[in-house]
């Protein structure tokens, strides 16, 4: 009888320890789902702001949407490193263009992937846009591009690197 009762203990210590680690993982899979979600969601919103200050042209908007350590790559120009470097430069373009007008301006986000509070996202833009009041609008041809983005203490993205081919 001491056998069985025995038995029958160790039984449901191993069956509680097994449903433990079996609902703890379960448990885990779901939060973490849970926080991919809230990335995509903070991305989505980032991928938005991105779209309304490059249409408004709103300076301050236009820097906010970067990481302190950001890089803007483009074709035939020097890396542009640090979020500061980033603001005048385009303090310097606004100077020379103060009259541009962004159109349009639509990035086609393919796939993000997210790790470690690091997002890596490819796709194709498209723009239109005029230097000036006199000017026609220049059209863009899809410009394909890769974006790096970093997770903030917040949960809020920024742009830590862009690249445009």
């Amino acid at each position: 009888m001491r056998r069985i009762s025995a038995f029958v203990t160790i039984a449901f210590l191993a069956g509680l320890i097994v449903g433990f680690f079996v609902r703890s993982s379960a448990i885990g899979t779901l939060l973490r789902r849970n926080t991919h979600a809230a990335d995509l969601a903070a991305i989505e919103k980032l991928h938005q702001e991105d779209v309304r200050v490059t249409l408004l042209q709103d300076p301050k908007g236009l820097i906010d949407v970067w990481d302190e350590d950001g890089v803007r790559l483009g074709p035939g120009r020097p890396a542009v490193v640090g979020k500061k470097a980033i603001q005048a430069d385009n303090e310097k373009f606004q100077a020379v263009y103060p009259d541009l007008k962004v159109l349009k301006y639509a990035p086609d986000i393919r796939e993000v992937q997210i790790v470690d509070g690091w997002a890596i996202e490819w796709g194709y833009t498209e723009a239109t846009y005029k230097m000036s009041a006199k000017d026609n609008p220049v059209s863009l041809p899809r410009t394909q591009g890769m974006r790096v983005l970093k997770r903030q203490s917040d949960g809020s993205w920024k742009f830590a690197l862009v690249g445009l081919k």
